[in-house]
């Protein structure tokens, strides 16, 4: 448990149509309490449904938005760590994003993996060398991050990685 940080202007963009376009734009144009109260409520439940796109089991997930600290809030019980560690990624790795407040437990635990932020430049290949010495490794790192990436070319800048011990 704990709070984590992430790059506001990095990620999957969530809020830029339907539902949450419009509770962004009321919003912005007239910041009422009832209009900042309705964005975080539907960025919340956009993220909900975002994790639940990346099929990921959690029981009793409760996911809220804090607009105006631009924080996320995550309850629930994952079955291990490597799936509360992707929630939290999914939380994090979303624009609009800049903190995740980790109330999640685990029902197996194991060692916790470290994160990373990518940085301009970076491969998969590059971070495997920084962190197992070997290139070579790169697929361990995609596979621990999946279903969030599709291909191990596609990585940004202030994406947040799932980096598991070597195995």
């Amino acid at each position: 448990m704990g709070m984590f940080s992430f790059i506001e202007e990095a990620g999957e963009k969530l809020f830029g149509h339907g539902p949450a376009k419009e509770a962004q734009q009321a919003a912005a144009a007239a910041p009422t309490p009832e209009n900042v109260a309705a964005l975080s409520q539907t960025a919340g439940e956009a993220i909900a449904t975002y994790i639940k796109s990346m099929n990921l089991e959690v029981e009793n997930l409760e996911v809220s938005f804090d607009a105006p600290s631009a924080t996320v809030t995550v309850a629930g019980e994952a079955s291990d760590q490597a799936t509360k560690e992707k929630v939290l990624l999914c939380c994090g790795n979303v624009a609009k994003v800049s903190a995740v407040n980790d109330m999640m437990t685990v029902a197996n635990a194991t060692p916790e993996s470290e994160m990373y932020e990518v940085v301009s430049g970076d491969t998969l290949s590059r971070i495997s060398k920084q962190f197992y010495d070997t290139p070579n490794k790169y697929p361990q790192i995609f596979e621990a991050n999946k279903p969030m990436l599709s291909h191990p070319d596609k990585i940004y800048p202030g994406q947040v990685l799932r980096i598991p011990a070597d195995e």
